[in-house]
């Protein structure tokens, strides 16, 4: 079962790498929209290939272990094949919006996650720019999930599968689905607001294949004409091509941040309150930009 999984991610994968993307880069230079570059795209592909020499490390010897030997206390629940790979895909999509919210929301884990939001394009290479050190902990979120008797092989898969899925997201070449595509699945459209850098877009559309999750929980936003998405992050980095800097340039802000204090409570929530809080309101997160933003509509 195990290299049956393999193939089928084979499969679906190799079009995406070998076809779509150079169909992408084609279609926006003929179009003269020229959604790449070499230097972004080489970027994405570095970047990726860092996060798949850790994630195979980590995987192999640490991931596997932890979540093998919670596996041997999981519930004795007895699933219906075609019901197993169904609650495990809608499992496993509901613990990345989890993910993917606290990533957003604890600069500890924003410091993470905010390579992949880095890039000032956005295309399907843009997919593959991944956060680096996120291996080192997203496997944890899967917990609930062994201990519900999903096969730890499984879950990876699934997850794997569905990353597949958000990779595709990645494109300004499709515009808007139909109207229940769009109301139950992560589209281009709800991804573009998520990498935008636009105050309203900030920290929206968490989902991976779904979208419904943020709609449950109020983290919805829908693409507007009026709002044209910005892509990146609010702070452009100073040295955007750079291999180090590029991962570490929002550790090393962080690092500075920790050092205009000497209490530890403050100190403290320099690491978990979300980015741009900061103890004496030099910096603003997304929620007071979107609040001002707002205010400023309404006086």
């Amino acid at each position: 079962m195990d290299q049956l999984q393999k193939q089928i991610l084979l499969l679906f994968s190799i079009p995406i790498y070998a076809i779509i993307i150079p169909l992408e880069i084609l279609l926006s230079n003929f179009r003269k929209q020229k959604f790449y570059t070499f230097k972004e795209t080489l970027v994405n592909i570095y970047l990726n290939l860092l996060n798949a020499g850790i994630d195979l490390v980590l995987r192999l010897f640490i991931a596997f272990t932890i979540l093998n030997f919670l596996y041997q206390y999981h519930l004795s629940i007895t699933w219906n094949p075609i019901v197993y790979w169904f609650v495990l895909l809608i499992g496993e999509d509901l613990l990345f919006w989890l993910e993917h919210y606290v990533d957003h929301s604890c600069r500890l884990f924003w410091a993470v996650h905010v390579t992949h939001h880095s890039s000032p394009e956005y295309n399907l290479s843009t997919g593959f720019r991944s956060s680096v050190f996120m291996p080192v902990y997203k496997y944890l979120y899967f917990i609930p999930l062994v201990l519900l008797n999903f096969r730890p092989m499984d879950v990876f898969f699934m997850y794997s599968f569905t990353q597949i899925y958000g990779i595709l997201v990645h494109t300004q070449a499709i515009k808007k689905l139909p109207r229940w595509v769009e109301y139950i699945f992560v589209t281009p459209s709800h991804h573009r607001v998520h990498h935008a850098s636009n105050i309203p877009y900030l920290d929206r559309n968490m989902g991976m294949v779904f979208i419904i999750w943020d709609r449950l929980f109020g983290t919805f936003t829908e693409e507007m004409e009026s709002e044209i998405p910005h892509y990146g992050i609010t702070k452009p980095i100073e040295r955007p091509f750079h291999p180090v800097h590029i991962v570490t340039h929002e550790w090393q802000e962080l690092g500075k941040d920790l050092r205009k204090t000497n209490s530890l409570k403050t100190k403290l929530k320099y690491l978990f309150q979300p980015p741009g809080w900061s103890h004496d309101g030099s910096t603003k997160t997304s929620k007071d930009l979107q609040k001002e933003r707002n205010a400023g509509k309404h006086s």
